[in-house]
């Protein structure tokens, strides 16, 4: 009797029970589970960011804000560069980010 590797199911792998028959086939289960959760840990930090800005602007202080944004944008362009992201979404995060930090800015003014 054979002893199957543990495989992951579902989003990775093959349907429960299911198996690839093909060498290569397997490898490939194998790698996407790997790249997946390597992904997975740069879209937290991605959301980990944006989380930070959120929380400078709600507190109205800018310095802070400007600091994590320019912290935010490093860290969201380069999920977009790996390809965890796409580049629009990166683009449109940021976007929007700034306009917030900008609004405190102008706020602060007033």
């Amino acid at each position: 009797m054979q002893i199957r590797p543990t495989m992951p199911f579902g989003k990775y792998g093959m349907e429960r029970g299911k198996m690839a028959n093909i060498k290569s086939a397997k490898k490939r289960v194998i790698t996407n589970a790997k790249k997946g959760e390597a992904n997975k840990g740069v879209k937290t930090g991605v959301k980990t960011v944006v989380k930070k800005v959120n929380a400078a602007v709600e507190g109205k202080d800018q310095e802070a804000s400007k600091a994590a944004m320019k912290d935010a944008e490093a860290t969201i362009r380069k999920a977009a560069s790996k390809g965890v992201i796409k580049k629009n979404t990166a683009s449109r995060k940021v976007s929007r980010l700034s306009k917030k930090v900008a609004k405190v800015g102008k706020e602060e003014k007033a």
